[in-house]
């Protein structure tokens, strides 16, 4: 699996060429008025990482498949979207089926590309969309309170226990804070995450600046990096111009043009590994003469499940999981010297996955 993350903002902040910059196509119009994006264009991209080329190299394989995330560009929100203005409605429901949020914010000044609002203020920004998924959520909440009181009333567990949490987000709502500042109770993830609230979802501020600045940022984008700090939220600093211009380049001409701007890499790679970490994402490989590949799966996911994410047999038939780390495949030159080594290890089911392993699934069905 990878992760469905959303790219929000209000218009003209730098959504759209961010997208087209990282599904490396031209789907999304990015024009210089609101609502350019009507439709959410999703756009699949493969995920760098260096230890399937290493991988496949070893096992001599004929093709590398990385693991795969998708990008929804969603349409800009404005001021009054939760009440329907612009496209709120369309937005809200596009930006509840995303698994993470990408929150683009403008901290570059150009007086060619117009601020909606007509000032460049990115806290401000920051505030206008956060208010309007606040208020979103909080009206959905106050209407499930009412139905969920009249079923307390009658002694219904399940109403009484949703009740609990809706309380613990109203309260967060209610003092103008998210709902992903709610201390959920242990044991209670799953059920708060069914509320589907749109302020429960994790939050990456992308701070979009201008060329010059796509190595350290500026005072506008610092501003970002201490109110994320605060909230213990993550930011990224990325110049969508410049992902535009290096999605056209071959890897030689981009490894040059990063070069001379003072980058290593990317700004798609940085903002991967801010999505993998956000939602606690890992990378465990099967690798072989066909083909070496990436799977992704959560955080502690079980073998069992993580044999299903290749296909259902896999888990319904699990026998065990021949197990190798990154390191021990790389440094003893692949699975037979593993396996001569005693470094290949028979996990079962139960056996927690860790981010690298290369895993071979016996199974019968």
């Amino acid at each position: 699996m990878g992760f469905r993350c959303g790219i929000v903002g209000l218009p003209n902040v730098g959504k759209s060429t961010l997208f087209n910059a990282l599904t490396k196509t031209a789907s999304a119009q990015a024009a210089n008025f609101p609502f350019c994006t009507i439709e959410p264009n999703i756009g699949d991209v493969a995920v760098p990482d260096p230890r399937l080329d290493a991988l496949a190299d070893i096992a001599g394989s004929a093709q590398r498949v990385p693991a795969r995330l998708s990008f929804v560009d969603i349409a800009g929100l404005v001021r009054g979207a939760s009440k329907g203005e612009g496209l709120g409605n369309q937005f809200l429901g596009n930006i509840r089926e995303v698994d993470a949020i990408a929150h683009v914010l403008r901290c570059f000044e150009d007086g060619d590309v117009t601020h909606v609002e007509g000032r460049v203020d990115p806290l401000a920004d920051a505030d206008v969309v956060d208010t309007e998924l606040m208020l979103s959520d909080l009206e959905a909440l106050e209407k499930r309170d009412s139905n969920l009181r009249k079923k307390a009333t009658t002694k219904d567990k399940d109403a009484i226990a949703e009740l609990e949490l809706v309380d613990l987000a109203l309260a967060e709502l209610q003092a103008g804070r998210p709902a992903r500042w709610v201390d959920i109770p242990k044991g209670r993830e799953r059920d708060f995450k069914n509320l589907q609230l749109i302020t429960a979802k994790p939050v990456i501020y992308v701070c979009n600046v201008e060329e010059d600045s796509a190595a350290g940022g500026n005072s506008l984008s610092a501003r970002v990096v201490e109110k994320a700090a605060a909230e213990g939220a993550q930011t990224v600093i990325i110049s969508a111009r410049i992902e535009e211009e290096l999605a056209q380049l071959d890897e030689g001409e981009r490894l040059e043009y990063l070069d001379t701007l003072g980058l290593t890499e990317p700004g798609l790679n940085r903002l991967i590994r801010q999505g993998y970490d956000l939602l606690e994402l890992i990378t465990y490989f099967t690798a072989g003469p066909k083909e070496a590949r990436a799977w992704t799966i959560r955080r502690g996911t079980p073998a069992l499940q993580a044999a299903g994410i290749i296909h259902t047999d896999f888990e319904r038939g699990f026998i065990r999981a021949e197990t190798i780390g990154y390191e021990d495949y790389t440094g003893l030159n692949g699975e037979q010297g593993a396996r001569d080594a005693g470094r290949l290890r028979q996990e079962g089911k139960d056996y927690v996955v860790q981010d690298g392993d290369i895993m071979l699934f016996r199974f019968n069905v």
